[in-house]
């Protein structure tokens, strides 16, 4: 915990306010959750969890925030009469942290938040609008490769399948466990999409080589690369609160490993990332805290980058007060686009 809490900021570190070189964003979005509700609250619940955390790393060998400013900003409310209007709104509320001179990490709320996430990043001087330049990685107990759900195409279950319509380059999934008949015939046949299914990963005849290939498939990533955490990725005795919690997931260790070795990628470099589908458990707070360690850790692997060079910005980090673009392509869309 910081010597100088500070409610409502992210680990409770006091911020200036100028010179922001993180930035968390709070999205409590849930329009589309499928069984478990509460992600709404899943992000103040992280944060709120956070100052407990402790600000040592190991990867840096000193106390969070190592010299960096980190910025916890106002969280989005959703103020759109559908799910389009909403997701519109989160594309502008992202927009301005996108430019390239900050790190953003989203806390969600339900998976959804995805594909306004990549909407935000095509601004990105990495990306220049081609989203086909971008690598996805995902920790995922689900594909998210449905055409819809309910009749929904933004359903959170589809929020890899967007970021694919959108252009995305390529997408690495790993600790998938359930997906569809649909879901495992795309992953087939898209040489886009590498998953690494749990049923390898996790088992014990299998477990070392098919771990060692992820973690060297990871090692191999070129250019800039969207991390997004979908805890129930884990092992659901680690995450019981999240949305749809299934046994067999990644231990917290596998998690960790993975973010460190994006970060640590030569040719690559993280841009932004996301932790989502957080909830809360009225008996516990283990899926909030386990969800703000994931992401205090995915900022001290930020931060080790940026030191290493493997982040850079030719822009000056700025302030609170930020423009961004209007996001309309979600309303713009009349059905999802066939596969």
């Amino acid at each position: 915990m910081s010597d100088t809490y500070v409610e409502g900021n992210f680990l409770g570190l006091p911020e200036s306010g100028s010179g922001i070189e993180v930035v968390v964003l709070p999205l409590p979005y849930e329009l589309t959750t499928s069984y478990g509700q509460g992600t709404a609250d899943g992000p103040a619940a992280c944060i709120a969890a956070s100052g407990q955390v402790e600000l040592f790393d190991s990867d840096l060998n000193t106390d969070l925030p190592a010299g960096a400013s980190i910025y916890t900003a106002p969280a989005w409310e959703g103020k759109g009469g559908n799910l389009k209007a909403q997701l519109d709104e989160l594309g502008s509320y992202l927009s301005p942290w996108c430019k390239g001179d900050v790190f953003p990490l989203a806390l969600g709320g339900e998976h959804g938040i995805l594909p306004p996430f990549i909407w935000a990043l095509k601004q990105h001087p990495a990306i220049a609008g081609d989203l086909s330049a971008l690598t996805v990685v995902q920790i995922d107990a689900h594909a998210d490769l449905r055409s819809d759900l309910d009749g929904e195409p933004f359903s959170h279950a589809c929020a890899a399948a967007r970021t694919l319509d959108m252009g995305v380059g390529r997408l690495l999934q790993v600790g998938i466990r359930a997906f569809s008949k649909q879901e495992a015939e795309w992953i087939a046949e898209d040489q886009r999409i590498t998953t690494y299914f749990a049923k390898e990963t996790q088992s014990p005849s299998s477990h070392d080589a098919s771990w060692s290939s992820w973690l060297g498939e990871l090692a191999t990533l070129t250019g800039p690369v969207h991390l997004t955490i979908d805890i129930d990725g884990l092992d659901g005795s680690l995450v019981p609160a999240t949305g749809t919690p299934v046994p067999g997931g990644l231990s917290f260790w596998q998690a960790i490993e993975t973010i460190q070795a994006v970060f640590r990628a030569p040719k690559a470099m993280v841009i932004s990332a996301d932790v989502n589908e957080i909830a809360t458990h009225e008996h516990s707070p283990i899926t909030e805290f386990t969800a703000a360690m994931l992401a205090a850790k995915t900022i001290a692997c930020h931060i080790n980058a940026k030191d290493e060079g493997r982040w850079t910005t030719s822009a000056k980090p700025s302030g609170t007060q930020r423009n961004g673009l209007q996001c309309t392509y979600f309303s713009e869309q009349t059905s999802a686009n066939n596969q």
